[in-house]
């Protein structure tokens, strides 16, 4: 598939389907995904942003390009510590795009090894791409894949990772991510809710293509799942902007991680649910990446903010971009998380 990342960074495992689904308004995928249409069924129309969110997200850059470059460096050390040099990168599209091409820089640098580097699709409630594992298992043994991603919510797409891999014996369900405050792996490269910056934009900083998508009239059987290319942005693609930024950080010794609470953070958002009524714990959204998305891709009802977070700079581009959309802003006593977005119910939209 087609992206602005050089071939030589990630080989996307993806249907080009650019001028073949038609995307949609926020609110009208929101009220079809809460009438029981999936997500994947269908395309946002990519959130513009404004001239402040972009400073914000500049300003964002800035002040944690060196805290994701370092978490980006303990998972790297400890890929090659458990897994080794015959390790095959499999990032998870898109969100784990730009971490893969972090981690395959970062080895290479270090280790003098040139990891292979794949992108895949999984889907919440519709699983992996099994046309692109068997791609993958064709070409390697099943020990060698790990799967990786930008950071964890709440763990859903690694319990769907789970699920779907008991098809395919002998590879891990094991996910790297750079950022963990779910504490639900090891494989991480911080505990902390910290700001990942390409989580503040969307196809502009992922090689310029859309979320993946899976609807039987336009993915065929044997067709890996779908993404759009959106070569009209290329004038705005960021996406080598934010590498480099965090590979000017880069160190060879990184500083210790923090430890994580004991405590699962699945557990928090749904004590989040219980206290603001919320039946389904999809609506619940903890982390900072993940309350970045609900206010890009989603109709937010509510942003919860970390009481102890409240002038933490991490957050300053949720707080803008809640301000442009008329969003409310809470602060609460989060533990795990710096902030989490709750989706407005249909019923409410």
């Amino acid at each position: 598939m087609r992206s602005s990342y050089k071939k030589e960074d990630v080989c996307l495992l993806l249907k080009d389907i650019t001028g073949m689904v038609k995307p949609q308004p926020t609110r009208e995928r929101e009220r079809l995904i809460q009438s029981g249409k999936h997500y994947c069924e269908m395309l946002p129309v990519e959130y513009t942003p404004s001239q402040a969110y972009m400073d914000a997200y500049y300003d964002a850059l800035e002040k944690f390009a060196a805290p994701t470059a370092h978490a980006a460096g303990r998972l790297a050390d400890k890929i090659m510590g458990r897994k080794g040099k015959d390790t095959v990168l499999v990032s998870l599209a898109r969100a784990g795009i730009p971490a893969g091409i972090l981690l395959k820089h970062y080895i290479r640098q270090k280790y003098q090894v040139d990891l292979p580097h794949y992108a895949l699709s999984i889907i919440r409630g519709r699983g992996i791409d099994r046309n692109a594992m068997r791609y993958l298992l064709d070409l390697y043994r099943p020990g060698q894949l790990l799967f990786v991603d930008g950071w964890i919510g709440k763990g859903a797409i690694l319990r769907e990772l789970q699920k779907e891999l008991s098809y395919f014996p002998g590879v891990s369900a094991e996910i790297a991510v750079l950022s963990d405050p779910a504490n639900v792996t090891g494989l991480c490269g911080t505990h902390e809710d910290i700001l990942i910056p390409s989580a503040c934009l969307n196809s502009t900083v992922s090689g310029l293509i859309s979320r993946t998508f899976l609807r039987g009239d336009i993915i065929g059987e044997a067709d890996f799942h779908g993404a759009v290319y959106y070569g009209e942005l290329k004038g705005q693609d960021l996406s080598y902007g934010f590498l480099n930024a965090i590979e000017a950080e880069f160190v060879m010794e990184n500083p210790p991680e923090n430890t994580a609470d004991a405590a699962s953070g699945l557990e928090e958002a749904k004590a989040v649910a219980r206290q603001f009524g919320i039946e389904d714990i999809n609506l619940v959204k903890p982390g900072i990446g993940e309350t970045t998305r609900v206010l890009l891709r989603r109709v937010p009802w509510k942003i919860l903010i970390g009481a102890q977070s409240k002038d933490d700079p991490a957050i300053s581009h949720i707080i803008k971009l809640a301000e442009e959309k008329a969003v409310p802003v809470q602060y609460y006593p989060l533990t795990h998380y710096k902030a989490c977005g709750i989706i407005r119910k249909i019923t409410d939209a």
